[in-house]
């Protein structure tokens, strides 16, 4: 193929890709490898009493690398901080980051209504830029070279053949069932990067796709594969493979690179889950006896929503009114579970312990000691 990536790409190759053997002995072991890492974490994901914890907590980790993709950086603190008082987080890149677990989030329940398609697509990218969505109907954008500013792809252009190539898309990630899904969600997301719906917002949207994919095809329950952790540690080669797959045809080393990707990330996971499990009963243990009297399964189970807790989220809960929601947490702060912060005129009870956790790649905490 002569490609010259400053021409808009309009003969991208419609799915399933022809002469191509997307079953061939070594992608077929990396899916089934794959396969058994997910089904671990279905299991390590089932084993949390409290399932507000994964909703809360995974979907963040994802936004924030997701975004960071894509130069959009904030910090896991400033994330959490802000968790559950979007409107005002005061910098852009948190605004941004904390979008995107509202489109994870609304994409994940719309599956219930409806199959994933490009409709779920555009409310997925919607969410994400805060502004109403559709398909590009005009001309002009290309992909450039971060450093060097050299255009390295052109997507199609023209609303039509667009949204033909979308039709396609949708068909192969529905109707090709004699592909195993996890080649599918590989193959699809090459193909909805390639076509580059939107003005803005293809990255992030094409990953969230991924996340709904497995869920629609009961891979996982929850959205909690935290996939950009793996991406952001391998950059380079997210490009360049999914550059090599438009300019060479090469789809095998793109389908290994997603295939290992899901595998690593979904054993990461699985081990993160167990280990907040570990640390929520041994928390439960410690409360229950250095502060017996404001201990209850539930008051536990609201500072592990999130790492940071507002006096509020326990009055919000039914757990207490305000003045002793403050005691319960100040004594939790006395026992050495939570800090107490002000900021500007807010009070937040941090949780140390799960906010080390979830920063770094360690599984193990420091108990508390009496």
């Amino acid at each position: 193929m002569n490609y010259d990536p400053t021409k808009p790409y309009n003969e991208i190759p419609a799915l399933p890709p022809k002469d191509v053997d997307l079953e061939c002995k070594e992608i077929l072991k990396k899916c089934i490898e794959a396969r058994a890492a997910l089904e671990g974490l279905k299991v390590a994901g089932d084993l949390i009493p409290n399932q507000t914890v994964l909703i809360n907590i995974i979907p963040l980790l994802e936004a924030k690398d997701s975004s960071e993709i894509e130069n959009i950086v904030t910090t896991t603190d400033r994330l959490f901080q802000y968790a559950d008082a979007e409107t005002t987080a005061t910098d852009s890149p948190t605004k941004e980051a904390l979008r995107y677990r509202t489109a994870l989030f609304n994409g994940y329940k719309s599956l219930i209504a409806k199959p994933l398609s490009t409709a779920t697509a555009v409310d997925v990218c919607s969410h994400i830029l805060d502004r109403p969505m559709d398909i590009r109907k005009i001309a002009g954008t290309a992909l450039a070279n971060d450093r060097t500013g050299q255009i390295i792809y052109t997507p199609p252009v023209g609303e039509n053949i667009i949204r033909e190539k979308l039709k396609n898309w949708e068909d192969f990630m529905h109707n090709h069932q004699d592909l195993d899904p996890l080649i599918r969600m590989a193959v699809g997301h090459y193909q909805f990067e390639a076509i580059h719906p939107f003005i803005d917002g293809n990255g992030r949207t094409g990953r969230i796709l991924n996340s709904l994919y497995l869920i629609s095809e009961g891979l996982l329950h929850q959205p909690i594969l935290y996939l950009s952790r793996y991406i952001i540690k391998n950059k380079s080669n997210y490009y360049s493979f999914l550059l090599d797959v438009t300019v060479n045809g090469q789809w095998k080393p793109w389908v290994l690179y997603m295939l290992t990707g899901i595998t690593e990330t979904a054993i990461w996971t699985s081990e993160k889950i167990k280990t907040i499990k570990q640390l929520i009963e041994h928390t439960a243990d410690y409360v229950r006896k250095e502060a017996p009297k404001i201990y209850s399964r539930e008051l536990v189970d609201i500072i592990f929503n999130q790492p940071y807790c507002r006096i509020s989220k326990l009055d919000d809960a039914g757990i207490a009114k305000r003045q002793t929601a403050a005691t319960y947490l100040r004594t939790l702060r006395d026992i050495g579970v939570l800090k107490e912060m002000k900021i500007g005129k807010e009070v937040l009870f941090i949780h140390p312990k799960l906010m080390e956790l979830l920063k770094g790649d360690s599984n193990e905490f420091i108990p508390y000691r009496s």
